[in-house]
């Protein structure tokens, strides 16, 4: 299982780079993102998350759609948003954090499987959250910027915790 990179890791704030060459590597890669997330029992997983600079995400959908089959989606672009919910979301790169986040109730998602194969998907409520938030993740950007200053001042103290442990941990 990889280690996930947690808040106040360079890496997160990185926008990826994009894959130019769908090889061995990037489904080993794949593989072990699945394994990892299955074992954290999370939803989605960015690959900056466990410290590799690439355009990679995963999703486990089989607690969103009942699709066993993980999602793997390389180079991924929004092609096209609609509407807006706001939930309560967290990540596993900043542990036991939640707030209420607004994001697109749909979108649709262009992206190329491992043999580089063009596709896109649509994703309604959870998906499209999960979705658009991965894709924040490999631009650099966190859930907690999504957040008004006064929370992101509220939740300051409890992001240093996290960032003086995961120096720490490495």
């Amino acid at each position: 299982m990889a280690i996930i990179r947690t808040y106040g890791d360079p890496i997160l704030r990185r926008k990826s780079k994009e894959i130019k060459n769908i090889d061995g590597s990037v489904s080993q890669l794949a593989k072990d993102m699945i394994n990892s997330l299955k074992a954290l029992g999370g939803i989605g997983l960015a690959a900056n998350q466990v410290g590799v600079d690439k355009r990679i995400f995963v999703v486990d959908r089989s607690n969103l759609d009942l699709i066993d089959k993980p999602l793997i989606a390389i180079n991924p672009k929004i092609v096209e948003i609609s509407g807006r919910q706001t939930e309560e979301e967290g990540c596993l790169s900043i542990p036991e954090t939640f707030d209420y986040v607004t994001r697109p109730l749909g979108v649709t998602v262009k992206a190329l499987d491992l043999d580089g194969k063009e596709f896109q998907i649509q994703g309604r409520g959870l998906l499209a959250r999960v979705l658009v938030h991965e894709i924040d993740h490999l631009d650099g950007v966190l859930f907690i910027d999504h957040l008004s200053a006064i929370k992101r001042k509220l939740l300051s103290g409890k992001l240093k915790k996290i960032a003086e442990k995961g120096k720490q941990g490495s």
